[in-house]
């Protein structure tokens, strides 16, 4: 069996104060669990930058193979020069936790999240229970929600004089009758 190498690599400046505040603010809008998720993100724009680097001076053909494939997976890119502009915010909006809340079937990320661990996620009819799954175009209409997972909480809001009578009968009673069991 093959050792599995890690995906990404750390920071080389471990307290960088602008660099951990710009990731404080990706991990909040995009709803990471940790920043570990954005430096995965930023290692695989690398490997996709780097691949373009090496096919700077190959064929067209060559090229648009990459684009294709880049494409498929929902970056826009046509040249060189897009991909080598591509940036790790790029990425995680193909996340499929992030799929789900620009599509409206969750309401913030962290609910998306929850919603995927949970299995109540389907992509094109298979369960997917991992939020950093990159969902390709073609099936990004297939995503839905088990049936049972859309509950609505319907609030009854009561009168205020309900609530007045609520508040008054029902603690008092029971001090009184608590006093006199004593």
């Amino acid at each position: 069996m093959k050792r599995k190498h890690k995906t990404y690599s750390r920071p080389k400046r471990p307290f960088d104060k602008v660099r951990i505040d710009e990731e404080a603010e990706i991990k909040k809008e995009f709803g990471l669990k940790n920043k570990k998720e954005i430096w995965k993100a930023d290692a695989k724009v690398k490997s996709m930058r780097t691949k373009a680097k090496k096919l700077i001076s190959a064929s067209p053909e060559e090229q648009n193979a990459l684009f294709d494939r880049l494409k498929k997976i929902g970056m826009k890119v046509d040249s060189i020069a897009d991909v080598l502009a591509l940036d790790k915010k790029d990425y995680l909006k193909r996340r499929l936790q992030t799929v789900l809340v620009d599509k409206k079937l969750a309401t913030t990320p962290k609910g998306a999240r929850q919603m995927i661990t949970h299995k109540k996620v389907m992509v094109d009819g298979n369960v997917v229970n991992i939020p950093s799954y990159i969902v390709p175009v073609e099936l990004e209409d297939k995503i839905s929600l088990k049936k049972g997972a859309k509950k609505k909480v319907v609030k009854k809001v009561a009168e205020p004089k309900e609530v007045e009578e609520l508040k008054e009968d029902k603690p008092n009673e029971e001090r009184k009758e608590g006093n006199e069991r004593r």
